[in-house]
């Protein structure tokens, strides 16, 4: 198997720390070694492969940018490469860590009390526990804040009812971070794996990060002691926090989906010869393609190494955020499709990633904030005007629908 050397048009190595060189590197050869020889068998059937949990734990990739309990506390654009690096082989593997870090740890290290710190978070940096994050519900993807479920407290227990869905690591998690609306407005809780009135089954019939988990969460009268709710989570503005980190990674992620593709489609058409014993690479159309490709990866890696100097110094923003997911995933989207073409036939069998790419790039384009909800993120930024849910025109009685917060 040929080594991944990486997709480097405008130097971007020179931008590079030697440690960030060397975490790349690290998870590169992880990838390489561990995850491509694999991960084509675990989309056909399925499956995550569960086997690498440890050892993306011995890598200390789960909840990495922490600087506590052992971690290593890494920086914005070590962080980064992480995710750009798992995503290349695999948007699955991806999300699963992405979960694990931003969206469980993160709460529960930002948000818990000491306890809950000291109790879950080494586990979860371990690899011994698997954590899911529950804000998605069936009917309420893009407006966070009007979801149904809720948390009411009865003496020494909270008791939850409601459902999510669209949940990584679902029936995996030993333990959820779920968002539910109270009397105290929206707050998180950690519901523990096996408590009554709590239930997950797996989404089946996925044409689309098939090598994930995902799953829904259901609550029916679930009590959880009142200890479990995390003491600092005061608002939807908290999940919304959560959801920041790990957009900021996606940026970063769909960066190493689009460089596997372009690699693909750069070595296929080296390789492929046609009309009179050229390679298709000579032919102009091809050409076209491949420039596209490597120019937009390019400012794409731009833009995620900008947010990472942003997050390091404490400026970034949610709306920066939205730009680099945004526009990295769309680039990630276009290349696969452009890489498809240029593979021909080839480019719909597992023979090569491309098409699994482009399949699983679907799903990333929607979740976690859908292109044109970041659209309007920015938006609002440059015009300062929200326009998420501009009143409808009257057809009836009805009053005009009420727009929701998309982010603070």
């Amino acid at each position: 198997m040929n080594r991944f050397t990486g997709v480097d048009y405008l130097d971007i190595e020179s931008l590079l720390s030697d440690e960030e060189r060397l975490v790349r590197d690290t998870v590169r050869a992880f990838v390489d070694d561990k995850i491509k020889p694999i991960i084509e068998e675990c989309h056909r059937e399925g499956t995550f492969p569960l086997q690498v949990v440890p050892e993306l734990a011995r890598l200390d990739l789960f909840g990495a940018s922490i600087d506590d309990y052992g971690l290593p506390g890494l920086k914005g654009v070590a962080y980064g490469l992480i995710m750009q690096e798992l995503e290349r082989g695999d948007s699955g593997l991806r999300s699963m860590c992405s979960v694990q870090s931003s969206l469980v740890m993160y709460p529960i290290y930002t948000f818990g009390s000491q306890e809950q710190k000291d109790r879950w978070i080494p586990a979860l940096a371990s690899g011994e526990a698997i954590g899911c994050f529950g804000l998605t519900e069936p009917d309420f993807g893009s407006n966070p804040g009007g979801m149904r479920t809720t948390a009411r407290r009865d003496g020494n227990e909270w008791v939850l009812n409601g459902a999510k869905q669209w949940i990584t690591n679902g029936t995996l998690a030993s333990v959820a971070v779920v968002w539910a609306k109270t009397d105290e407005g929206i707050r998180g809780f950690l519901v523990e794996k096996d408590t009554p009135g709590f239930t997950t089954r797996d989404q089946h019939g996925k044409f689309s990060l098939r090598a994930s988990v995902t799953s829904e969460l259901g609550f029916q009268d679930c009590r959880i002691p009142a200890d479990n709710v995390l003491p600092k989570t005061v608002g939807l503005k908290n999940a919304l926090m959560c959801l920041n980190e790990a957009r900021y990674g996606i940026a970063w992620g769909g960066l190493g989906a689009a460089m596997d593709c372009y690699q693909t489609a750069l070595d296929y058409a080296k390789e492929r010869v046609q009309f009179g014993g050229q390679p298709i690479a000579s032919h102009q159309l091809v050409q076209d393609k491949l420039v596209w490709m490597v120019t937009e990866i390019s400012k794409g890696q731009l833009l995620a190494l900008e947010l990472a100097r942003l997050k390091d110094a404490g400026r970034l923003k949610h709306y920066h955020v939205s730009m680099g997911k945004r526009n990295n995933i769309w680039v990630a989207r276009e290349s696969a499709k452009l890489a498809r073409e240029i593979l021909g036939a080839n480019g719909i069998v597992d023979d090569y990633p491309v098409i699994r790419h482009m399949l699983n790039i679907e799903s990333v384009y929607t979740y976690e904030g859908t292109h044109d909800i970041h659209g309007l993120v920015i938006g609002e930024r440059i015009t300062g005007i929200p326009a998420y849910n501009p009143p409808a025109r009257k057809t009836s009685p009805q009053p005009d629908p009420v727009a929701q917060p998309v982010s603070d």
